[in-house]
């Protein structure tokens, strides 16, 4: 049998290793309210720019093709109506995104050798056998990747992946641009080639034929944006 003196002291021994291990647990919780309590980082900070139609330019450059009085003239077809966002990560641009939106029926023939007659019966073949705006009412770039880099001056090099949806038809494509922020505003000034015969977009065949064109027809932009 055990004496007294002895089952105290199992007593005390137990009470010590409850006592140990409440004060274990008590240091556990204690460490993990810290952790808890450590602030995550933020999301990146973005910002977001409207382009500005009446301050920006985006003209398709078709190359010479036509026939009769229009042979040799090339074709410079202006959008006067589209819009679009843009959204980068302040201080580095990249991610970003890029949503532009024209309306099909707003492209007219600019070109300087064209007498306003003639503009209006290019115009008159644009919309009913080119781009045929009652079925195709816009044309719709959606970015799908931005790289970039800082070249100079708060100028970017970059290159916008994305899909262009042109007269029904959806492609990937891969546009170059030099973007460049100063104060609230964004500026992209770049060109890009499209192959027409991928969107199905017609060389007319009309009486006239005067916006028959080769199959490259070239892109320049000149956009700017204000922040939102």
């Amino acid at each position: 049998m055990s004496t007294p003196a002895s089952g105290l002291s199992q007593i005390r021994a137990i009470a010590i290793g409850v006592l140990a291990l409440l004060t274990l647990i008590g240091a556990s919780s204690r460490g993990g309210a810290r952790n808890s309590a450590v602030p995550m980082p933020d999301a990146l900070a973005t910002t977001k720019y409207s382009l500005d139609a009446s301050q920006s330019k985006f003209i398709a450059h078709a190359f010479a093709g036509g026939l009769f009085w229009f042979k040799g003239h090339d074709h410079y077809v202006a959008a006067k109506d589209f819009s679009g966002e843009v959204e980068i990560t302040t201080d580095s641009l990249t991610p970003a995104s890029l949503r532009l939106v024209v309306k099909s029926a707003s492209l007219v023939e600019t070109g300087a050798v064209f007498t306003e007659p003639q503009k209006q019966i290019i115009n008159k073949e644009l919309r009913e056998i080119v781009l045929q705006p009652a079925q195709y009412p816009e044309i719709i770039f959606q970015s799908t990747g931005v790289a970039g880099k800082l070249a100079a001056n708060g100028r970017y090099d970059v290159k916008i992946t994305g899909d262009l949806a042109l007269h029904g038809v959806t492609r990937r494509i891969v546009i170059p641009a030099q973007v460049t922020l100063t104060g609230s505003d964004m500026r992209a000034v770049g060109e890009f080639s499209i192959d027409r015969g991928d969107y199905k977009v017609k060389a007319t065949s009309a009486f006239h034929g005067l916006v028959r064109v080769r199959d490259k027809v070239k892109f320049n932009f000149d956009v700017v944006g204000h922040r939102q």
